[in-house]
């Protein structure tokens, strides 16, 4: 479990603030992350790494010369926000591209190619690198689908090494392409992870069983064995990925082409090295009975999942290339090999901030009352998550990764404060929205961040800064909210996600407003058919995200984020039947 922490919502940006205060050596702080403190080349390429917290070194611990030039740190377990590895790879950038790699998950997918995007709207080149090396989270044939585990390493270091070589942003992009196809993990566990102030882990192992195929945020495996021996172990492990040499390589036993790998065993956070050590004999002893050569090989933590016992192992298939790369110089804080010479920055290059102060457009006296109203249903939604945080982080662990609790207080109490600056500012309804929108997204991070944001966004743009909103353009606003998510995320309803509840809300609060009843009459109208909806997710299998591998455990269980749609929406409600009974009461006693 784990024991040393303030308040969890705070973990992951107080872990950070201590990792660069140990660390000055090599990393500093900026907004979205960590980038490095020394000097890179003019005009060389910059590998942006980045994910959610909780998996040390990784991510933050591979930044340094020779590797990864910085790295977007989101919450635990959950992808950092779009404007966080936009903001990473703003300060990393060295004028000949940016590469940003990241394990194939769906937030990281969707905020890592938002950044995308935004670099290259602003003219720098930007290509992105999705890992993809976990044999157990999909089938050969759909290999796009698979996990990035602790993979990642081998495609961030020869990556990292190609741009310090100074080699083209279309020649790293192929290398760690082609690293990627190279790499193979499988993994097993013998007991879940806590998140900080969790009670429980997110899932756990019966005594004296093993889970096989288990995922880094915590992700159930797929099958369960009794605990084999040390030696056993190494066999499934070795054995399952023999089964799958890359496309082109020699077969294990080709004594004409002897293959050479890098093995990496890989502890998960509470397994000893002296374990791993036990594990890695037999596993050197198998590869060498395969006729297959170990080549520098790594046994350690390097990719971890909190405070899990279990371990994974890892074979990257070098060609002449790639074993050149893997062994250049780097140094980092968790990854360092040969001799590297690094020019600290300057005081001021260190000091250099980017933050930068809001414009808040004008507004009507109407809108900014309306802004007032807007403050008021966002502070209603916090204190209902807030209510709920455990309870929608315990649902998320069914099948999940059990963050869903943390991310949405952490997105909703960002939205608040910046909802509380805009009115105090004088901001109307719609640049309020839009400056909690981009909070919420930027601090809450994974997905659930970035459609709280898209959603936030969409309403502010459908009510404007220039009038009283109306029940109309409210339920516009819903309408645009629902389409923009489900273009985004690709969710449909049925698939067992927010979308589930989000489009019975617009049908209904649509339906209402078109029969002339009052914003607040057609809101709790609308929100009774989100509470309806939220309950008969239980009945659904999760069709998209990380649940998916894991459908039927989800069975009977309603989905985490179609619940706290549901509570937000009854509780901006309960802001609407209060604001019309006081203004009532004041009218009648005018």
């Amino acid at each position: 479990m784990t024991r040393l922490f303030n308040e969890p919502a705070a973990f992951a940006d107080e872990m950070i603030e201590g990792f660069v205060a140990s660390h000055g050596r090599w990393v500093r702080r900026v907004s979205g992350g960590v980038a490095r403190s020394t000097r890179s080349t003019r005009d060389t390429v910059a590998l942006v790494i980045g994910g959610g917290s909780g998996h040390y070194p990784a991510f933050a611990g591979l930044v340094g010369q020779g590797l990864a030039h910085g790295a977007a740190m989101g919450n635990l377990f959950a992808s950092p926000s779009a404007q966080q590895v936009y903001n990473v790879a703003k300060a990393a950038n060295n004028g000949a591209g940016v590469l940003l790699g990241y394990g194939n998950y769906a937030g990281d997918v969707l905020h890592f190619t938002q950044a995308q995007d935004k670099l290259r709207a602003e003219g720098i080149d930007c290509r992105s690198i999705a890992v993809t090396d976990d044999v157990s989270s999909a089938p050969l044939a759909e290999r796009h689908k698979r996990r990035g585990i602790a993979g990642d390493l081998t495609v961030f270091k020869v990556a990292a090494a190609a741009a310090e070589a100074g080699h083209s942003l279309d020649a790293v992009v192929e290398i760690a392409g082609r690293a990627n196809d190279r790499t193979r993990s499988f993994g097993v566990a013998f007991s879940g992870c806590t998140l900080p102030g969790a009670e429980k882990p997110l899932f756990t192992v019966p005594e004296g069983r093993m889970a096989v195929g288990m995922g880094i945020h915590g992700e159930p495996g797929i099958d369960e064995t009794g605990i084999p021996t040390a030696d056993e172990l190494a066999e499934l492990l070795v054995g399952k990925l023999l089964t799958e040499v890359p496309e082109g390589l020699a077969s294990p036993g080709d004594t004409n082409k002897r293959a050479r790998v890098v093995p990496i065993l890989n502890g998960l956070g509470s397994v000893k090295y002296e374990e791993l050590f036990v594990v890695y004999r037999r596993v050197a002893q198998l590869l060498a009975e395969a006729g297959v050569e170990a080549v520098d090989p790594q046994v350690g933590e390097l990719v971890t999942s909190f405070d899990m016992a279990g371990t994974s192992l890892t074979l990257f298939w070098l060609d002449a290339e790639l074993e050149e790369l893997w062994n250049a110089p780097c140094d980092a804080p968790a990854f360092r090999r040969g001799a590297v010479t690094a020019q600290a920055l300057s005081a001021d290059e260190l000091a250099a901030t980017d933050t930068e102060t809001t414009v808040i457009p004008d507004a009507t006296d109407e809108s900014r009352a309306a802004a007032v109203r807007v403050l008021a249903a966002l502070g209603a939604a916090k204190d209902v998550i807030d209510a709920n945080v455990e309870e929608l982080g315990r649902i998320d662990a069914i099948a999940g990764d059990g963050d869903h609790g943390i991310g949405m207080e952490r997105g909703v109490r960002a939205a608040v404060e910046a909802a509380t600056d805009a009115v105090e500012r004088g901001a109307g309804a719609a640049t309020t929205l839009h400056l909690a929108a981009d909070a919420w997204a930027d601090r809450a991070g994974g997905t659930s961040g970035a459609l709280w944001g898209m959603a936030l966004r969409a309403v502010g743009d459908a009510i404007g800064n220039s009038t009283t909103p109306d029940a109309g353009a409210v339920a516009a606003g819903v309408a645009e909210a629902a389409a923009s998510i489900m273009g985004f995320g690709k969710a449909k309803v049925g698939d067992k996600t927010l979308v589930d509840v989000l489009v019975p809300f617009r049908d209904a609060l649509s339906a209402a407003v078109g029969t002339g009843h009052s914003l607040t009459d057609a809101w709790g109208t609308a929100a009774s058919a989100a509470q309806q909806a939220a309950e008969e997710t239980a009945n659904l299998l999760p069709l998209m995200g990380r649940a998916r591998p894991h459908a039927e455990k989800s069975l009977g269980t309603p989905d985490a984020g179609a619940v706290s749609m549901a509570l937000i929406v009854r509780a901006i409600h309960n802001t609407l039947a209060e604001a019309k009974a006081a203004a009532t009461t004041t009218k009648e006693n005018a």
